[in-house]
């Protein structure tokens, strides 16, 4: 089957996968919710129950007799001798809480509570606490805890010990999970379908009756939550339809009847059998899982498998797996298209945050995937480790220094390094942060810096050491000197013996009139007076005449200095030159109103790669958001084409806002005609590092790096793993 006859059927089913597309991506949304819902449940439960069970067994242990004489009149157990009774009682309590709140020997700790429920529920009175207790009891028995937990945690290492019968257990456990939980799942619908089903019923039945199913049906507590729906609510439990935006529905309704459950039972224990439904579904015993078997078998997105095959789609290879390039790959997922990601590394690196990686508050790791890791699960992608040597336009080929790839479509998205305005030869000596690579030879720069002025012969060699000038005052320059001011003030104060580091000299030098000045006016002065408080000095109107070992010369005035850092400006990626077309003076390639290069429809460049005139009227600025709309774009575009479609023509950049740091609890933002600054701006850009960092634990990873040095005054990862110097005097004199 040739190409055009591949465009035609992609045509006629265009709507079908459009379709198939947006179902598929609500079944994702829903299972990431419930994915991500379900261990915050778990453990908010499990944490309350332990409390409640600690408390009461604490209480009946300390006061043994009175527990005998409970157990011997208030609720005695037939077949048990009240001492007896109340010893299980309390190591039911003490035991099971423990293994609760922990997550350890979860199954053995739920099934003594579960038996504790039911001793309370025949003997004692019966309560809509207990039941939920004995129900919810089941469930970890059968299931286990959820990730939040030792017993997780422990497992794989569990099943392989050499602990007799460990094995055996662990696959017990695992099978009985997956056997029971369906059966579960039904046996806790029907439960509580019945349970909303007799709420409306119960004045019609006879009163014996009624007192029969109270005691085995949280009733009392179910006719708070909203008994005018109550019918709907049951008989959609019952055939397991739309059951998980049943589930948040029924949670609203619990939230919003919780004073009058709270006199009957704990709301907590309804909203944990919701939340059930919420994170695992209605189970294979329903119409939800009907639904979507049948769905899959029509849509094979649906299990995450290809809705086509590969052979012969049209081939779209995209270089650079920075923000743009990540973004227009995995907007092109769910169309029927080859994909060719290339990248020099096999990594897709946060660059907002080299500089703490260069001043030793996060790791190299923290910030950087590996690209295979993030496209696992995205059947029509494949990922090369390569370096672009050529582009032939008119045979449609990529030349790496290994391969020779085809392309229907090409996207370059190579981002930027660094420009030093034709002084190449400064480069050496001022070094600049594009790479980790770039990021760990700063931070051992700076950290043998101050090592090398703990050993310096005098004080004139040890200030010049512990000089630091930073050139360019744009959101990196600020951000560095910010950051290299804590340091030396803050996070290395006990460090060293001959000399206080917050002696230390931050130097910003800035050509222009003012500090960041794609920030207003307000915004560029309030960040100037925060450095300043920081003892940070800067010198505007203040050009670079020349760099060398020695330091850096300005207005004619010579600032001796070993460290010297770059971030005055940028150049793009030699992409230009592959392609053979114009270029802007800042080296990127100049394209047309929708992102492609002049006369070839189906090459593009975006991010810092590209100048484009698409921000009411100015380019758009070479920032993360900037080169994800972008690539969001150009897959739009390319979809456009292979459905036939009208393809939008031209990019319009929507600015979001900007952010910079300065130091702890100091920040600048601006989006649009709101300015932030302090505190509150420096939260803003907390969570938006963390919302745009890519993968889990990196997000993970960051936050407790962050909460460590926040709390604590000191920086994570002050390691020297690249020599500068040699440990011997560095300077000579020079203040003759």
């Amino acid at each position: 089957m040739n190409k055009e006859a591949n465009a035609v059927k992609a045509t006629h089913s265009h709507l079908q996968h459009i379709m198939a597309r947006r179902c598929a991506n609500i079944v994702r949304v829903l299972n990431f919710l419930g994915l991500v819902a379900w261990p915050i449940i778990d453990f908010t439960f499990r944490f309350i129950i332990a409390n409640q069970l600690l408390t009461a067994g604490m209480l009946m242990a300390y006061d043994w007799n009175t527990s005998v004489l409970l157990a011997a009149q208030e609720y005695p157990v037939p077949w048990l001798n009240p001492n007896l009774a109340a010893f299980l009682g309390i190591l039911a309590e003490i035991g099971g809480g423990i293994s609760l709140l922990l997550g350890l020997l979860t199954r053995l700790g739920a099934l003594a509570i579960l038996i504790l429920g039911l001793a309370a529920q025949l003997y004692y009175v019966t309560l809509d606490a207990n039941l939920f207790w004995i129900t919810l009891m089941a469930g970890y028995v059968l299931r286990g805890p959820g990730p939040i937990s030792l017993d997780h945690l422990l497992k794989h290492g569990f099943n392989r010990s050499p602990i007799p019968f460990a094995t055996f257990t662990t696959n017990f456990f695992d099978t009985t999970r997956s056997t029971f939980s369906g059966i579960y799942l039904l046996s806790l619908r029907i439960w509580l379908g019945l349970t909303f089903l007799l709420v409306s019923y119960k004045d019609f039945m006879p009163l014996n009756q009624v007192h029969f199913l109270e005691a085995w049906f949280p009733i009392h507590s179910a006719k708070f939550i909203f008994p005018n729906v109550a019918i709907l609510i049951s008989l959609l439990l019952f055939l397991g339809f739309s059951t998980r935006l049943l589930s948040l529905f029924v949670f609203i309704l619990i939230c919003l009847a919780f004073k009058p459950i709270s006199i009957v039972v704990n709301p907590v224990y309804w909203m944990m059998a919701i939340g059930l439904f919420f994170g695992f579904g209605p189970g294979p015993f329903s119409i939800d899982y009907l639904i979507l078997s049948l769905l899959k078998k029509q849509y094979p997105q649906f299990s995450g498998k290809p809705a086509f095959n590969l052979e012969n789609l049209p081939h779209v290879v995209i270089v650079g797996a920075g923000f743009g390039g990540m973004t227009c790959a995995k907007a092109l997922r769910d169309i029927p298209v080859k994909i060719s990601l290339i990248d020099r590394r096999n990594y897709h690196l946060f660059q907002p945050l080299l500089y703490q990686v260069a001043t030793g508050g996060l790791s190299p790791a923290d910030i950087a995937i590996p690209i295979r890791s993030i496209f696992k699960n995205q059947f029509n992608i494949e990922v090369l480790l390569g370096e672009v040597n050529a582009i032939d336009k008119e045979n449609h080929i990529l030349h790496t220094q290994n391969l020779q790839i085809p392309y229907d479509y090409l996207v370059i998205a190579t981002g930027a390094t660094h420009s030093y305005f034709g002084k190449d030869d400064w480069a050496p000596f001022a070094p600049g942060l594009k790479q980790i690579e770039d990021a760990i030879s700063v931070r051992s720069k700076l950290v043998e810096t101050f090592e090398l002025a703990e050993m310096a012969a005098d004080e004139n060699e040890r200030k010049h050491l512990l000089t630091f000038v930073i050139i360019g005052g744009g959101p990196t320059g600020v951000e560095l000197a910010g950051a290299i001011a804590e340091l030396s003030r803050y996070g290395m104060e006990k460090n060293y013996r001959h000399f206080d580091p917050a002696s230390a000299e931050i130097i910003l030098i800035q050509s222009a009139p003012r500090i960041i000045p794609t920030f207003s006016k307000i915004i560029s002065k309030s960040a100037q007076q925060s450095l300043e408080k920081m003892g940070v000095k800067i010198l505007l109107n203040s050009r670079v005449e020349q760099v060398d070992e020695d330091g850096v010369i300005v207005k004619g005035q010579k600032i001796y200095t070993k460290s010297i850092l770059w971030a005055a400006g940028v150049t793009a990626s030699p992409a230009a030159k592959w392609l053979g077309v114009e270029a802007d003076p800042a080296g990127r390639v100049k394209v047309k109103e929708d992102l492609s290069i002049p006369n070839y429809s189906n090459i593009f460049a975006i991010g810092d790669t590209a100048s484009t005139i698409s921000w009411n009227g100015k380019p758009a600025p070479g920032i993360a958001q900037a080169a994800k709309q972008a690539g969001s774009h150009v897959a739009k575009l390319i979809s456009q084409i292979i459905y036939n479609e009208s393809p939008t023509k031209e990019f319009k950049y929507k600015h979001l806002g900007m952010l910079a740091t300065i130091g702890r609890k100091s920040a600048v933002a601006e989006f649009n005609y709101i300015k932030l600054k302090g505190a509150i701006a420096w939260w803003f850009w907390v969570f938006a590092d963390i919302f745009f960092l890519v993968g889990a634990r990196n997000r993970l990873s960051v936050i407790l790096n962050w909460a460590w040095s926040y709390f604590t005054y000191r920086a994570n990862n002050l390691l020297i793993t690249q020599r500068s110097f040699e440990v011997q005097k560095t300077f000579q004199e020079h203040d003759k």
